[in-house]
């Protein structure tokens, strides 16, 4: 079996590594462009494809990613229908965004930003504590990640909430929620709001001024989704207006951010350079190994996202 590389944006087999190559087994990696259509070509590892990348490649049946978003393959217009489009699914990478997110919510809960502020201006100052079951967070995606998310801040305490699109059977310890009334219901309650949703059309601006005025008021935001969900001006409106006491930004429209940017030197923004995690080069490895081997057997693969819903 051939497999070709494919990106724009990054040096895939850089970026893969020669061990990775070196424990394709039995299949012959090469890289995209090729001269001319490659009818032998079957699999695709793909990350933000040129717009005729496919065209290429007429017998494709299914492309991985190197993330858990696919949303930059989804919008390639070359893509047909019937190939399958797979996610790479990472317990190291769910334990590492648990960990992000966890230090933000805590970081709001104990004020630490004030603090920080406090010192540089060589104030002292108790602010008094708040117990983490006063502090109720409210995570938009309940998928590997939202779960892990979900159930490690439940251990430290905070009242943790879930919302996702259709209903979920959710851990002890975690309010579920679903559909519109539901994410309305757990808005209500949120003075955190962590996003880790998918990229849809659904859910392309969901952090707008509606969503935040759902929520308790001076809450906080982290933004560890994709930088679409977020309307920019409307959080700057939500922090101007006090609605939002801060915001944790991992993700960005534009990426890098630009200069000059309003986020940058906003005393209630932190920014990170998309960086909350990152999936392993074995995990690439392993999803891909089982995909060959799924098409090898006329299987359909593992982890193979609902081209209608977009995950």
């Amino acid at each position: 079996m051939r497999c070709v590389l494919v990106s724009k944006s990054l040096d895939l087999r850089g970026y893969l590594g020669p061990q990775f190559l070196r424990d394709a087994d039995r299949i012959e990696i090469v890289s995209h462009p090729l001269d001319g259509p490659a009818t032998d070509i079957r699999l695709a590892v793909a990350w933000h494809p040129p717009d005729d990348a496919f065209e290429r490649y007429p017998n494709l049946q299914a492309v991985c990613s190197i993330g858990a978003g696919v949303d930059n393959i989804l919008a390639c217009p070359s893509l047909r229908p019937d190939v399958d489009v797979i996610r790479v699914v990472d317990p190291a990478q769910a334990q590492m965004m648990s960990g992000f997110v966890a230090w933000h919510v805590i970081g709001h809960q104990r004020r630490f930003a004030t603090y920080q502020a406090q010192q540089r201006e060589e104030h002292w100052q108790r602010l008094g504590q708040r117990r983490a079951q006063d502090v109720a967070v409210g995570i938009l995606g309940f998928g590997e990640i939202g779960r892990r998310v979900a159930t490690d801040l439940a251990l430290l305490g905070f009242p943790a909430m879930a919302w996702s699109r259709t209903p979920k059977a959710a851990p002890q310890g975690i309010r579920g929620f679903n559909g519109a009334p539901g994410l309305d219901a757990m808005l209500g309650q949120t003075e955190v709001l962590v996003n880790l949703l998918p990229l849809t059309p659904e859910t392309r601006g969901i952090l707008n001024r509606a969503t935040f005025a759902r929520m308790c008021r001076g809450g906080y935001l982290i933004q560890v989704g994709r930088g679409e969900h977020l309307v920019e001006a409307d959080l700057l409106a939500a922090l101007e207006s006090g609605q939002l006491a801060g915001a944790a930004l991992d993700v960005f429209a534009n990426e890098p951010l630009a200069p000059r940017h309003p986020f940058w030197r906003h005393s209630r923004i932190v920014v990170t350079p998309h960086d909350a995690c990152e999936v392993s080069v074995d995990a690439i490895g392993a999803t891909f190994r089982a995909t060959a081997e799924a098409i090898r057997a006329g299987r359909r693969p593992p982890h193979s996202i609902d081209r209608a819903r977009g995950y």
